[in-house]
């Protein structure tokens, strides 16, 4: 299966008062990474919005914070769907500073319209369908 990366660089809003990436930035990183991956399949979030009315909501993260980043790293968000279930899709993620690994995530996003549980989209679920046959 076929990862998505976009680069992020630190900057010193970004820090705490140890000059260290705050923890809770690392979440707005990998959000955008899982956002970028969606964009990459021709899928605007907004879009499903406001043509489907769905959303995707964090059903469940597990971190493992290994290593701090600080300003000015230049950081890469790896985001990896795993499988595609009914209403959701589990992914890894990574926090990359070159090769090395600064954080790893496991996250499930699922697929919400009015408060509810709802089947992915078929054309979401063709595109990364696509994207996992072809290891683009």
């Amino acid at each position: 299966m076929t990862s998505h990366h976009i680069d992020i660089r630190v900057y010193y809003e970004d820090t705490d008062f140890s000059g260290f990436v705050y923890h809770a930035n690392y979440l707005r990183y990998m959000e955008r990474g899982r956002t970028e991956l969606l964009r990459a399949l021709a899928m605007e979030q907004a879009d499903l919005a406001r043509e489907a009315g769905l959303i995707f909501v964090v059903r469940r993260m597990g971190l493992d914070f290994l290593k701090p980043a600080r300003m000015d790293d230049m950081l890469t968000i790896v985001t990896t769907p795993l499988e595609l279930r009914g209403a959701s899709m589990p992914m890894s993620q990574e926090v990359r500073r070159g090769d090395e690994v600064l954080l790893k995530a496991e996250v499930t996003v699922a697929a919400v319209r009015d408060g509810r549980a709802v089947r992915l989209p078929d054309g979401l679920r063709r595109a990364l369908s696509q994207r996992f046959d072809e290891g683009a």
